[in-house]
């Protein structure tokens, strides 16, 4: 069975093509990051504009990868949120139109449940039940998944997610957009504990809190004009490494977990694939991520959901199903109904 996965939730146009769920085909993806640098942060109406320019031929790009033509698709699955509304409507409709085009099925994936599917198509053989941590520049989410369609959240940013914590010292300091690959770069010659940055909320409950380490740095900097960018992006990102090493060992010992799975794009941190494993075994756990090329937004995860819910779970989705930027992902788990017209529980 071949899947076709649109992702288009943020600023980055990505299509790939799966066969049966787990071998990818072809995985082309666009990054925008070029159009936003000026601006230090996605603009979404910049965002929609370019995934609407791009998208057609990331597709055909994707086909041409796989080897196929139009005749070869089974079915279609797009991230349909949470994200950006412009963006999500962007990708919603063009999915929309191959599904009726091509006459196949359609399939609206959740974007944080796609990102745990990144860790399916990369250890297929570690199953639920297991702890996800989603951490990106968007979510940063702790999720005690018992099924791949069965999440439950248990912790979540009150402000900042990981990633935006990144991206504000990077504006700070003058590295530019995005700011995560540059500051984890300058940080393997820095001294984490060169600077005593406080841990938000470590020891407090499963929630995190990002945005006083931002403040904290900000009058950091106010008496410390001229820092040695190396020390400071170490011991900022060792901070942002504890809290959440220490919050997702501390849910994975009460929710009786020994399996610890890290996906989203600030996964593919240097300094965090170092020290999570490390901590975790100390206490009998095992942390898993993703290839890099798979923590960061792409179609192949969306198209690996996409497919376990069509072919295990019987799912379809309407041409009406609307794309959601708030989507929450407890309680999104999906059944079908008669007719293939689609509920959400």
């Amino acid at each position: 069975m071949i899947t076709l996965g649109i992702e288009t939730s943020c600023d980055e146009t990505a299509v790939a093509i799966l066969r049966d769920g787990n071998e990818i085909l072809a995985n082309a993806i666009y990054s925008q990051v070029d159009l936003h640098v000026r601006y230090g942060g996605v603009v979404p109406e910049i965002a929609s504009r370019d995934h609407l320019k791009k998208l057609p031929y990331l597709a055909e790009e994707a086909l041409k990868d796989a080897g196929m033509g139009w005749s070869g698709i089974n079915l279609v699955g797009v991230t349909y949120g949470p994200g950006l509304i412009g963006p999500l409507v962007v990708g919603v409709s063009y999915a929309k139109g191959l599904s009726v085009a091509l006459n196949v099925p359609f399939v609206g994936v959740h974007h944080l449940a796609a990102h745990l599917f990144a860790h399916r198509l990369s250890h297929p053989d570690v199953l639920p039940p297991f702890l996800g941590l989603i951490v990106s520049g968007g979510h940063t989410e702790l999720v005690v998944v018992r099924d791949w369609d069965d999440f439950q959240v248990i912790g979540t940013t009150r402000d900042d997610a990981a990633g935006e914590a990144l991206d504000k010292l990077g504006r700070l300091v003058g590295l530019g957009y995005p700011a995560g690959p540059a500051i984890d770069s300058l940080a393997r010659k820095g001294d984490p504990e060169a600077i005593p940055f406080p841990r938000p909320m470590l020891g407090e409950g499963f929630d995190m809190s990002f945005a006083g380490l931002k403040t904290a740095a900000v009058r950091w900097l106010k008496d410390h004009p001229h820092p040695r960018l190396n020390d400071l992006c170490a011991s900022y990102l060792e901070a942002i490494v504890d809290v959440l090493v220490d919050k997702a060992i501390r849910a994975a010992r009460i929710y009786e977990l020994e399996k610890i799975v890290v996906v989203g794009g600030v996964a593919a941190n240097s300094r965090l694939r170092e020290v999570f494993p490390e901590r975790a075994r100390e206490r009998g756990m095992e942390v898993f991520f993703p290839p890099k090329e798979l923590c960061t937004d792409n179609a192949a995860m969306v198209a690996a959901c996409a497919h376990f819910l069509f072919a295990e779970r019987g799912r379809r989705d309407p041409i009406s199903l609307s794309p959601e930027a708030s989507l929450p992902l407890d309680g999104w788990r999906r059944v079908p109904s008669a007719g293939d017209k689609g509920s959400r529980d």
